[in-house]
């Protein structure tokens, strides 16, 4: 119970990732960086400081952000508000987001133990016992954190809480063998059957992922898996059609659903927030269009077998 974890957000009431209504935690720190990523703020395995413009009282009449900061020249202002924290100066010590009253600096993450979460976790037991529901754990990537996931799965399941992992399972064996005995249901992404491509919109390769994900398939854990349809990255017919194979011949079965996630713009405050480019900010789309496209490519998997939706939520 005193293992501890660093999370970006506890979600309760949610219902996209795993069956029921559910609390999903958002864990720090991922191997991956995929250009569509709607969580930048997860990607560092610490805490950091985020800004908000639109939030600044301004330097003139507040500038106790300044006044805390430790370091020359962390800050800085334009037009009077607060725009920016320089990253490579900044001691992440967040005195800035103590001081400030407006809420214009926000804490990305924060330390929680596992007891801590069970508190919050143990508020929505009701609900989960009547929608079939439980405890998500996502990402970052909850890998990268094994042991306190794995403390928080056993404290749910001595509660008799449905477990869910949601992971890239970019990881080693060794650290999801830590968590596999207290998992319910695995949701993970295939992102794309080509390894250079992979690696060139993600960071990474593939082969560790669909390694894991076939030795999760000798296991007797069900998979859903996702696919983040990305235009003219991912949605061309011959990934398709390696995905489908891949899914028949190697995942034995297990994959009770798989789900094909349209992509959104999503996240772009939390990028400029952070000082990140948003690695989607080129892509102009058609969206009736892509749509369309996205609901060929469900009916295609469904034709070869493999029972497959537009979005997230469980069809029965």
């Amino acid at each position: 119970m005193l293992q501890k974890g660093i999370i970006t957000n506890v979600q309760r009431f949610t219902i996209h990732d795993g069956p029921g209504m559910r609390t999903e935690l958002f864990l720090k720190g991922c191997p991956l960086k995929c250009e569509w990523c709607s969580n930048p703020e997860s990607l560092k395995p610490y805490i950091e400081p985020g800004v908000y413009e639109s939030k600044c009282i301004s330097y003139e009449k507040c500038g106790l952000c300044v006044e805390a900061c430790p370091e020359e020249g962390v800050l800085s202002f334009n037009e009077g508000k607060l725009t920016s924290i320089d990253r490579r100066k900044c001691t992440g010590c967040l005195a800035c987001y103590d001081a400030c009253p407006s809420d214009a600096i926000k804490q990305w993450g924060k330390i929680k133990t596992v007891e801590e979460c069970m508190v919050e976790i143990r508020k929505d037991k009701g609900y989960y016992d009547r929608s079939g529901g439980g405890v998500t754990v996502s990402g970052g990537e909850p890998l990268v954190q094994s042991d306190f996931v794995a403390a928080l799965f056993k404290a749910c399941k001595e509660e008799g809480i449905h477990t869910c992992l949601e992971s890239s399972f970019h990881g080693d064996w060794k650290e999801i063998q830590k968590i596999l005995p207290y998992t319910d249901l695995i949701i993970s992404d295939i992102k794309h059957m080509d390894r250079q491509i992979h690696e060139k919109h993600t960071g990474v390769g593939n082969e560790i992922i669909l390694k894991n994900l076939q030795r999760i398939a000798g296991t007797d854990r069900e998979i859903i898996l996702r696919i983040p349809v990305i235009p003219e990255v991912n949605d061309d017919k011959a990934n398709i059609k390696a995905t489908a194979d891949f899914i028949l011949n190697d995942l034995d079965g297990k994959v009770r659903t798989l789900q094909l996630l349209s992509f959104m713009r999503l996240g772009e405050e939390k990028y400029q927030s952070l000082g990140m480019p948003y690695g989607m900010d080129h892509v102009k789309l058609d969206r009736e269009s892509f749509q369309k496209k996205v609901g060929e490519i469900a009916a295609y998997f469904n034709h070869r077998g493999i029972h497959c939706q537009v979005g997230t939520k469980e069809k029965q």
